[in-house]
């Protein structure tokens, strides 16, 4: 199970079947912090994560007080990681590999896998993070994202959020299984209305929320990002975005229950209206001389020139950064046939990420 290296195989066992429960607190929070900070990069971090699955008051000691944001320590350890925004000032690392399977139908199936890099190779050497599967429908394309490759149902625990795209493939719309805010309108669909019934495990997520619009110009060269749940105000110094601090709607992590409120799962501020919302745009590319073509720098990360190549940054439209102090967000490239590199950065997740990426493979030209 490809999730087992960033979550647990099982859920934490009860503190009465655990001895190792009764140690003492101040004692549990030294041995915790001693192997936190002896094990910084994976795959020696799984000792971090086996630590976590000893029983729930070692879990809640290392989650809480022990094991800091990716924000802030620059690493991805249990799966919330994914849900969580990137470090301020540097890039998360990863690559995505695309595969095709033979469908139920006629046609091919589209799969997709984002590995969290390990090493300074390109696309080699990776953790698994999040898996994608393409199905077309009749006015529509989805693609179901998950925490398990080999589990792409909505009614999964590893389901985690979706993206969908009109017909023409112009206009994506990303949702999160999780409302972001006590606001938040969840789009209806015939399996949301199976909720509540005995057809569906009461640990399976409510709903379909809004996080994220993609908008393309016809020729795809020009790229608009809208982040629902975003501030501009996150990108400047101070600023700060909304965090989600565990599945509550999810056996992931967590006992099945659903929220009384989102004050508990989210830290920092949440968009409102009234703030607005951050705008991304893909970055102007600068006229190479030498070789007479306009050209990103994407620093060794791609290797094969494509119209899928993009960098990200923000868009003075919606209160971002000037122009002239432009810091790149995420940066997607090719690499080859059917690898590409995935970077990113605060204020977005990996989720938000990928889901943004794979809004950009489109059959008539990668």
């Amino acid at each position: 199970m490809k999730l087992s290296y960033i979550g647990f195989r099982s859920k934490p066992r009860p503190e009465s079947s655990c001895r190792w429960a009764i140690m003492p607190e101040d004692l549990l929070r030294e041995v915790l912090m001693k192997v936190e900070a002896s094990e910084s990069e994976w795959p020696m971090r799984r000792s971090v994560v086996a630590c976590a699955g000893v029983c729930r008051s070692w879990r809640n000691v290392l989650i809480k007080e022990i094991v800091r944001l990716p924000e802030v320590s620059g690493v991805l350890t249990f799966p919330i990681s994914v849900k969580q925004p990137g470090p301020r000032d540097s890039f998360i690392r990863c690559f995505i590999k695309r595969s095709f399977r033979k469908g139920s139908g006629s046609g091919l199936a589209h799969s997709y896998n984002l590995y969290l890099s390990l090493s300074q190779a390109l696309a080699e050497n990776g953790k698994f993070l999040l898996g994608a599967r393409k199905s077309r429908h009749a006015t529509l394309t989805e693609y179901i994202i998950s925490l398990n490759a080999d589990d792409m149902s909505k009614r999964s625990c590893a389901y985690i959020g979706k993206l969908k795209s009109n017909y023409l493939m112009t206009k994506f719309s990303v949702y999160d299984a999780l409302p972001f805010h006590t606001g938040a309108k969840m789009t209806r669909s015939r399996f949301t209305r199976l909720i509540g019934s005995k057809q569906v495990l009461p640990c399976v997520p409510s709903g379909s929320y809004p996080v994220a619009h993609i908008s393309f110009e016809t020729s795809r060269r020009r790229m608009h990002c809208v982040m629902d749940t975003i501030s501009p105000s996150a990108i400047k110094p101070g600023g700060v975005a909304p965090t989600q601090t565990e599945f509550r709607q999810s056996s992931i992590d967590t006992p099945p229950s659903l929220p009384n409120s989102t004050n508990d799962i989210f830290s920092g501020p949440l968009c409102s209206q009234r703030d607005g919302q951050l705008i991304l745009k893909i970055k102007s590319p600068i006229w190479n001389e030498q070789l007479q073509s306009w050209c990103l720098n994407f620093n060794g990360r791609v290797t094969i020139a494509s119209v899928v190549n993009f960098q990200l940054v923000a868009s003075a439209e919606g209160g971002g950064i000037t122009p002239e102090h432009e810091e790149v967000i995420l940066q997607f490239g090719k690499v080859d046939k059917d690898v590409f590199t995935m970077d990113y950065r605060y204020p977005i997740s990996a989720f938000q990420a990928f889901a943004i990426c794979l809004s950009r493979f489109y059959p008539w030209c990668c």
